[in-house]
């Protein structure tokens, strides 16, 4: 019964995916994915994390249908990647997942049959089943058979024209390859495994620091006073940039993208430095009994400070990258920009929790490593191409209609209702044109797999236009 669901769910994968490009389709083999491990793993699914991921990905199907996206698409097979891993062991880290989802999908039927007792089994089997045997029955007679075709064909017309009427055109090699495929993936899938020793050793590691038996308090006042003079110098120092950062940013008068750009990209190569050295030094002084020095309290305010004063750092290359969105409009590598302060924002405060509530460095990678891939989730359900071209158009003092252009088709229709409303050549407007008349194009030559939201509306625009007209 199990292998029968298998190769349903093999069949129904080619049905999806099979010369088609992606949309609607990614939705149900997310749908058909969860029934198949729904399936297999009925009781791992009443573990809250099992149900969390499961939620998520289905979410991140329906994004792809919504946006179909590069990035809600590769979201989308992380986020596949996370529930498989999840399912094998779901109080692992979030790597960890990611690890037994990859290997389970890659390998898990094989990894399965590598098991002792499934070998036992195997081998009882073969005994039971005598396979000389079995391959003698069925490939002797088939070699003979074709062998004796062979000969009557070159005997008798009549036969020879009944033979030669029999066509097999109807079976897909390619298809039944890709059928094949799918059936190995819904294999694997079915029973997710573990990567071993690495599963054990993640779920040994808990997140707290604790006290080694090498405690020389002659060695950390010393190790104290180094860190207190270097995180005070560095603070003072750190303190005097930004103040003259704020002269310059209340002083600025910018006329063109490259200054400003200039000016951003440099700021955000200090931050990028400051943040790395100020978490290493901090993770250096607070990697094991400094933590529970009773005089390390100047120390710790000092991190602190520093944990702050990069936090103010990283204020004012908002504000600049801000004012270069509002000047010359919003593009992926401002996003990026963004994206980047919010992930270095997000480990300054992982460092300010370790330090303050004596967490190791198991911590801070966990905890960063899933706050990234929740914001990755996130971003994949936002269709950038047209927000950028709404903002640009809409608000940005000023803005590059060739990279609006540039952009994928899924800012087409927005920027053809828009062409009218903003002061362009007719050389572009014709380019826009042009876009938006090769999308409608794919768009309705779309097979119902490869389907999204763009297709509906497009549905509903005709729907409203033939009412207007009657």
């Amino acid at each position: 019964m199990k292998q029968i669901v298998i190769l349903i769910a093999a069949v129904l994968f080619s049905l999806l995916f099979y010369g088609q490009s992606v949309g609607l389709n990614l939705a149900l083999f997310a749908v058909l994915a969860l029934v198949l491990l729904l399936f297999y793993n009925l009781k791992k699914f009443r573990d809250r994390g099992v149900l969390l991921h499961s939620v998520a990905y289905l979410l991140s199907a329906v994004l792809v249908f919504v946006h179909r996206s590069s990035l809600s698409v590769m979201a989308n097979l992380l986020m596949f990647v996370s529930l498989v891993g999840a399912v094998s062991e779901s109080q692992s880290s979030i790597y960890l997942k990611w690890l037994n989802g990859l290997y389970t999908s890659i390998a898990g039927f094989f990894h399965r049959n590598i098991d002792r007792q499934e070998a036992s089994k195997a081998s009882n089997w073969k005994q039971k089943a005598d396979l000389p045997q079995l391959a003698k029955l069925i490939g002797i007679p088939i070699v003979f058979i074709i062998l004796f075709v062979l000969l009557y064909r070159q005997g008798n017309p009549v036969f020879e024209g009944l033979i030669a009427r029999i066509n097999f055109d109807f079976i897909n090699l390619q298809w039944l390859l890709f059928t094949l495929m799918g059936y190995y993936l819904f294999s694997n899938i079915a029973q997710p495994v573990l990567v071993e020793p690495a599963t054990s050793a993640d779920l040994s590691v808990s997140n707290n620091l604790l006290e080694t038996a090498n405690f020389s308090e002659a060695s950390l006042k010393k190790e104290q006073q180094l860190g207190t003079t270097l995180l005070g110098l560095l603070n003072l120092l750190l303190l005097v940039y930004i103040l003259t950062d704020i002269i310059s940013i209340n002083a600025m008068i910018v006329s063109k993208a490259s200054e400003l750009s200039i000016q951003v990209h440099n700021g955000i190569n200090t931050l990028i430095a400051s943040i790395i050295i100020a978490i290493i030094i901090i993770l250096y002084f607070f990697r094991g009994n400094l933590n529970f020095y009773a005089h390390n309290r100047i120390l710790k305010n000092l991190s602190f400070l520093w944990i702050s004063l990069n936090v103010a750092l990283i204020v004012l290359i908002a504000i600049k990258n801000q004012n270069y969105i509002g000047a010359f409009g919003l593009t992926y590598k401002r996003i990026g920009v963004y994206v980047y302060i919010f992930m270095t924002l997000i480990g300054l405060l992982t460092t300010f929790l370790k330090v303050l509530n004596l967490k190791n460095l198991a911590f801070l990678f966990r905890s960063n490593t899933q706050v990234a891939f929740m914001t990755l989730l996130l971003l994949s359900g936002v269709n950038w191409d047209r927000r950028i071209t709404q903002y640009n158009l809409t608000q940005a003092q000023d803005f590059d209609m060739d990279y609006l252009i540039k952009l994928s088709n899924r800012n087409a229709i927005l920027l053809y209702d828009l062409k009218d409303s903003v002061a362009i050549s007719e050389t572009q407007k014709r380019a826009i044109e042009k876009k938006y008349q090769y999308y409608i194009q794919e768009l309705q030559q779309r097979n119902w797999q490869e389907l999204n939201y763009d297709n509906f509306s497009l549905d509903l625009l005709k729907t409203e236009s033939n009412s207007v007209f009657k």
